[in-house]
């Protein structure tokens, strides 16, 4: 069978291209190294009966056109209600449980701080509706500043209209917000340093800085994209786990007529002259096609899987300084109890994000010994039990917990990634489960530990990088991944990137494979 387009990789995006091109008829093949797809995406097991979100425990922002257009709730995908609310946990039991209800939020931040009390509905608006501005913007191509097309102008003229509806105050707080740093940003709202390191850790997550750096504030709404309004730190639940989300595309792919192959890893782009002429696998065999779309990072894709030496000298040079530094890693661990943390005796607070950071100084701190090469003594800890919400993950009385690690560096100041680098994370990161939840340790069946190296070899994550580039102020919009192929198109004619790597970067399901789908057919 014959193929009009190519697609590298079968993670979220490349499978959300993939359909989007088949249901427009285009012959599409999708390859994907692996022998499962899912890319970062993918729930397995840990030990027989426990499954587990082995890379990433939240699929991001999913939008719902895209779950209609491909109808992947026929296809077997369930959202479940969402997990909204974060427990804070703090020494002694003395947490917060921020709901997603700003009242109740609010109620509960009382007894930490009247003033804060008070302030917190205010915030949490004010978030929701700058997030509300990115999810637009989110939504379409990545606008150019050197617009020549009437179609282009009318697009910025609509960004323009869009920010003016927002209002004079919100514009403000738009502009005054972006470029901030997260602590400057929060030091203005409130006074409570459990409120401030929980909201503040959203600023940093999977980023090599710390919550004083500029622009970490962007990120704190970048991650609000999309999210239930009043709800801060909340995760798209998925029966089944995030590996849910690609078994339902992989479902809608074939059902559009996509063919997919597993275990067919591409070693390199075929080129005659400037153009696309199809791919080779690692298998020896190959695939002839007039075009390819690549859910690889920019790295891999133009200066491994491409001849460099036909690209332009600044492309390459462009493309090489693009940032990665990944600075987290995954404790994964099955468990023969329900942990019991200390001052928590419900499950409610159980059902969603449990957090460890506790000031924006422990944050920072923790981003101190990354800087230098260590893994941090005090990492922060994002954590889910998805088995309290969705049973069916482990054994009757039984649990799963994930355990999203921060600071870890992807280059160790003192050696490698090695087998005792690997215990000490693990190490570290049972030493703070065992502060808040006593005799946890004694319940681990199995523990899963997957380093910055781990992440990358397993899962194609440059550096560790889960959004395949920094999610910062200067690798976004018209800049991501780099400005001379900010629109999916890259130097060489006829190939295309569709990856997290792309607007609008990681944390959005599917948002560059559906934009990139669209570009393609537009041209």
């Amino acid at each position: 069978m014959s193929h009009d387009i190519v697609i590298i990789g079968g993670g979220v995006n490349g499978l959300v291209a993939a359909t989007y091109l088949a249901k427009a008829g285009r012959k599409v093949l999708v390859l994907e190294r692996r022998a499962v797809l899912g890319g970062s995406n993918i729930t397995e097991e840990i030990l027989p009966g426990f499954r587990i979100d082995t890379c990433l425990h939240d699929a991001g922002f999913l939008s719902p056109k895209i779950v209609k257009d491909l109808d992947l709730e026929k296809h077997g995908l369930e959202i479940m209600r969402p997990a909204t609310g974060v427990l804070a946990l703090a020494p002694a039991g003395d947490n917060l449980y921020l709901d997603a209800d700003p009242a109740r939020a609010a109620d509960a931040l009382r007894r930490f701080s009247p003033a804060d009390a008070k302030r917190w509905p205010e915030f949490i608006g004010m978030i929701s509706d700058l997030a509300g501005f990115l999810e637009v913007l989110y939504d379409a191509n990545p606008p150019r500043i050197d617009a020549s097309t009437i179609a282009e102008h009318v697009a910025m003229l609509g960004f323009g209209r869009r920010l003016r509806k927002m209002g004079k105050v919100r514009m403000v707080e738009l502009l005054r917000t972006l470029p901030m740093a997260a602590s400057e940003l929060l030091d203005d709202w409130f006074e409570s340093d459990v409120l401030k390191g929980t909201v503040g850790a959203q600023a940093v997550t999977r980023l090599f800085q710390g919550p004083r750096s500029g622009g970490t504030a962007f990120l704190l709404l970048h991650h609000q994209v999309g999210r239930p309004r009043g709800a801060i730190r909340s995760a798209l639940a998925l029966r089944g786990g995030t590996g849910a989300l690609p078994h339902a595309l992989a479902a809608a792919a074939r059902a559009a007529g996509v063919e997919i192959r597993t275990g067919a890893e591409v070693s390199r782009i075929r080129m005659k002259g400037n153009s696309v002429a199809g791919v080779d696998l690692a298998s020896g065999d190959g695939v002839a096609c007039q075009q390819v779309v690549s859910s690889a990072d920019p790295r891999q894709t133009l200066l491994r899987l491409c001849d460099p030496t036909r690209l332009d000298p600044e492309i390459v040079s462009a493309v090489r300084n693009i940032r990665f530094r990944g600075a987290w890693a995954k404790v994964n661990l099955a468990l023969d109890t329900k942990p019991r943390f200390t001052g928590v005796t419900e499950d409610a607070p159980l059902r969603g994000t449990v957090s460890v950071a506790p000031s924006l100084d422990y944050l920072e701190r923790g981003y101190d010994d990354a800087k230098y090469g260590r893994i941090s003594e005090h990492p922060f800890l994002d954590i889910r039990i998805p088995s309290v919400a969705d049973p069916a993950l482990a054994p009757d009385g039984k649990h799963v917990m994930s355990v999203h690690v921060q600071y870890a560096p992807y280059r160790l100041r003192d050696g490698e990634w090695d087998a005792t680098a690997r215990a000490t994370l693990g190490n570290r990161v049972m030493a703070i489960l065992e502060r808040h939840a006593p005799g946890i340790g004694s319940t681990v069946l199995r523990q899963q530990v997957l380093t910055p190296l781990d992440l990358e070899q397993a899962f194609a994550l440059p550096e560790g990088s889960a959004s395949h580039g920094e999610m910062m102020l200067d690798q976004i919009l018209f800049m991501r991944p780099i400005a001379a192929a900010s629109r999916y198109r890259t130097p060489v004619s006829g190939l295309f990137m569709c990856g997290s790597g792309t607007h609008p970067g990681g944390g959005i399901a599917g948002g560059a494979g559906a934009l990139a789908a669209s570009e393609i057919l537009r041209h």
